[in-house]
């Protein structure tokens, strides 16, 4: 077996950061637990906060310090998304329990003996799953062992990797004793008896440890050199994501929201990605602020729904399409809270990298442009051409709402009976009336050359509106092909000649 670990050391301060905008993630930070600060940033160390100082000490060394509450449930969340990430990678992925009673864990174990052939060795899928784990923002630090205790040690203490147990056994003996246990007690028993490393401790008789600490030490330094079995539950993905955020903030507009948005965005991927599935549309619930409520008649919360062409899980195209409809929508109440949850999953393979553009990608980039538009514009300010059988050309088609889903699609496209006749695309509305000069059109004071017709139409008795005419391909003097028009008769667009058309 191959055991990685991810340890996310600084995740309870990155889960909160992450409810702050760009600006207020630079400034001196900290967390705050029972009275006391458990995390800081790099900003509030350089100006001497650090962690166990009590709230006036740190505001004492840094008056503009922001300080945040610690939430174990927010870390939840931000570690579950790292999980579901690495469900990608194994089915074997789970959790290492906390270090201390109450707190989140911040460490996950994949067994990956089994894929790494898959994804071209140890180095390589280490190198993909740092890739996929980027857009959650966390900082990891990573390590392998054939245990999954042992993995887990070495990512807290020194990360390394080790492909055997002979080479475990080393990298643990250097390790500190306190990281076996988080028992303040046993620390404090540890240095009693001038106990530094796992291997001091190792070297002591078992039976006396077992006395003073309780077996349970004994079976967790077995289980991390592999002396003791430690059989692992992975965990299960729920059959739909939801995921929120509360904002540190009230957001008052739709560039605060996209900042928060954009983490959500990012573990709906990673969802995905461990379902090895894509998705039809999600919905974003913004949460309002309950004053704003008692005041006026506002609603609860706001349901902005995002409906896909055709499924994705590509995170930029997400929020680009979010960014749209968020730019088009007005608030009706500042937001504390945001929420993300898709249900509606298409089981598909992910597209393949192709050196030269295909029918299919090439249709593909027109959909997604089309949702933009549609998002930014609107659906109905966004439209199409369908063809009609009408041999009417101002009547041969018909302008409607754009539909990506069916556009492209050869089974919604309509079929022209064979031998349709040429047409052009730039039709005149109305068309032009042209002078005549022995019987030929003039355009511009010159007489045109008329290279084929006629093509005879005479239609539209079955709506009152009789068109009986001549077509014919004409030539200017620049060489510009015309489509022109006789009329047959004397009819309520009078006689002569007409410009209907011009060639591209």
């Amino acid at each position: 077996m191959l055991w990685i670990a991810l340890h996310l050391p600084w995740l309870s301060l990155e889960a909160f950061v992450a409810t702050l905008d760009a600006a207020r993630s630079a400034e001196p930070i900290a967390l705050i637990d029972a009275h006391q600060l458990s995390a800081a940033n790099a900003a509030a160390r350089a100006l001497g906060v650090a962690s166990g100082q009590k709230r006036a000490t740190a505001l004492a060394l840094a008056p503009r310090l922001l300080l945040g509450q610690a939430d174990a449930a927010r870390d939840a969340l931000a570690l579950q998304a790292v999980a579901h990430a690495a469900l990608a990678f194994t089915p074997m992925v789970c959790l290492e329990p906390a270090a201390r009673r109450g707190e989140a864990p911040h460490t996950v174990l994949l067994e990956v003996r089994s894929t790494l052939r898959y994804f071209g060795g140890l180095a390589r899928l280490l190198k993909r799953l740092r890739e996929v784990l980027a857009p959650l923002g966390h900082r990891l630090r990573v390590a392998s062992a054939p245990t999954p205790l042992g993995a887990a040690l070495l990512a807290r203490g020194a990360p390394q990797h080790c492909a055997d147990r002979t080479a475990l056994q080393c990298a643990l003996d250097a390790l500190p004793v306190q990281l076996l246990t988080p028992d303040p007690a046993h620390h404090d028993a540890f240095q009693a008896m001038g106990l530094a490393t796992l291997a001091e401790l190792r070297r002591q008789p078992r039976a006396g440890l077992a006395r003073r600490f309780g077996q349970p030490l004994l079976e967790a330094l077995d289980r991390a050199c592999g002396a003791r079995p430690d059989p692992r539950v992975p965990i299960t993905l729920p059959p739909g994501f939801e995921s929120r955020l509360e904002l540190f903030t009230r957001a008052d507009n739709a560039e605060q929201l996209l900042h928060a948005a954009a983490l959500l965005l990012a573990r709906l991927a990673a969802w995905l990605a461990a379902q090895h599935a894509f998705v039809r549309g999600f919905t974003l619930v913004m949460q309002h602020e309950p004053r704003w409520r008692r005041e006026r008649a506002i609603p609860q919360q706001t349901l902005l729904e995002i409906a896909l062409a055709e499924p994705s899980r590509d995170p930029a195209h997400l929020q680009a399409l979010l960014r749209e409809r968020l730019g088009r929508l007005q608030l009706a109440a500042p937001t504390l809270e945001l929420g993300l949850v898709a249900g509606e999953l298409v089981p598909q393979a992910p597209p393949n990298g192709e050196l030269f553009p295909s029918a299919a990608s090439e249709r593909e980039g027109l959909l997604r442009l089309i949702e933009r538009l549609q998002a930014r514009l609107g659906v109905e300010q966004v439209q199409q051409l369908q063809a009609v059988h009408d041999p009417r050309p101002e009547k041969a088609s018909l302008v409607r709402p754009a539909d990506p889903a069916r556009l492209g699609s050869r089974r919604h496209a309509p079929e022209l009976p064979a031998g349709w006749p040429l047409r052009p695309v730039w039709l005149l509305a109305p068309p032009e009336p042209l002078p005549e000069r022995g019987l030929l059109p003039l355009l511009d004071g010159r007489a045109l050359q008329l290279l084929s017709g006629p093509e005879r139409v005479e239609a539209g008795w079955w709506d009152h509106d009789l068109a009986e005419r001549d077509y014919f391909i004409a030539q200017d003097g620049e060489g510009a092909l015309l489509w022109l028009y006789r009329a047959r008769r004397p009819t309520a667009e009078g006689s002569g000649w007409y410009l209907q058309g011009r060639f591209a």
